[in-house]
């Protein structure tokens, strides 16, 4: 049977509108051949915190606002978020920026506080939560969904098949790299699955660079081999003060870097329409 996403299955590349906006901007599409950036702290810590950085990713260009309420961190003593408070802070930031917004979401049943969330996040660590897949599928809002730190492209395929057979074809794919026997970076970034990928699917492809190598210092240069290979989008963890962050400060950058980066990135969307 020809799955649902597979690139048999549709001739045109599919392309994810993530919704209007509180000042009425146009629709943010990803999948229509140029290069989304969607940017913003891992988790929200305080209203001042996600305010400065939601409007230093704005000013810097950004396509989209991420941040996290929830959580799900390998230890359970880490920080686990603000939750439905979070949520609350990310919709004013939507509203005074204008930016539309990227959250995780980590069960069906939180749904409904989400409400004021455009595009709805499904982490690693959930890729294989079925329950969930099923449940982000029977409702219309875009889904986010991450590639599992350990699984193969066919997996990361059955799993957005789970979301798009229950009737919600709006799913976008992202790379955000995976365990190998390498020690020196957090994660082995896998830039093969970006045009691999698009060989296998018609769903938009985005790139975490930032959770794909886990060191700051790194994010710019593989955010622009992802976009060189192909990628739809970007996605950038940016923290005003990354040393002070509660959540991978060590992986975040700084808003003067994420605008020398969106700089270097549009540079290379450009040089990729050559070939």
């Amino acid at each position: 049977m020809e799955l649902l996403v597979s690139k048999n299955n549709q001739k045109s590349n599919s392309i994810i509108k993530i919704g209007s906006n509180s000042k009425g901007n146009k629709p943010v599409s990803i999948g229509d051949g140029g290069l989304s950036i969607i940017a913003g702290p891992c988790t929200i810590e305080s209203y001042d915190q996600l305010m400065t950085a939601a409007h230093g990713v704005a000013k810097a260009g950004a396509n989209l606002l991420r941040a996290g309420a929830y959580k799900p961190r390998t230890s359970p003593y880490s920080f686990q978020g603000l939750e439905h408070e979070g949520l609350e802070l990310l919709s004013k930031a939507k509203s005074e920026t204008g930016l539309a917004t990227v959250s995780e979401i980590i069960d069906h049943e939180d749904l409904p506080y989400f409400e004021d969330v455009d595009l709805l996040q499904v982490g690693a660590k959930n890729m294989q939560n079925y329950s969930l897949l099923k449940a982000l599928g029977r409702q219309s809002k875009p889904v986010l969904l991450k590639r599992g730190w350990s699984n193969t492209l066919e997996e990361l395929l059955l799993s957005a098949e789970y979301i798009v057979s229950e009737g919600n074809p709006n799913v976008i794919l992202c790379e955000r790299g995976i365990r190998t026997f390498e020690t020196g970076t957090r994660n082995s970034f896998d830039i093969n699955a970006i045009p691999m990928l698009k060989k296998m699917t018609h769903l938009p492809v985005i790139a975490d660079p930032s959770h794909g190598t886990g060191m700051s210092d790194l994010v710019k240069p593989v955010s622009m081999a992802a976009v060189a290979a192909g990628a739809d989008g970007l996605m950038i963890e940016v923290h005003n003060d990354p040393k002070a962050a509660l959540c991978d400060g060590f992986q975040s950058i700084t808003v003067s870097q994420f605008t020398a980066l969106i700089t270097g990135a549009r540079q290379y969307e450009k040089i990729r329409s050559f070939y």
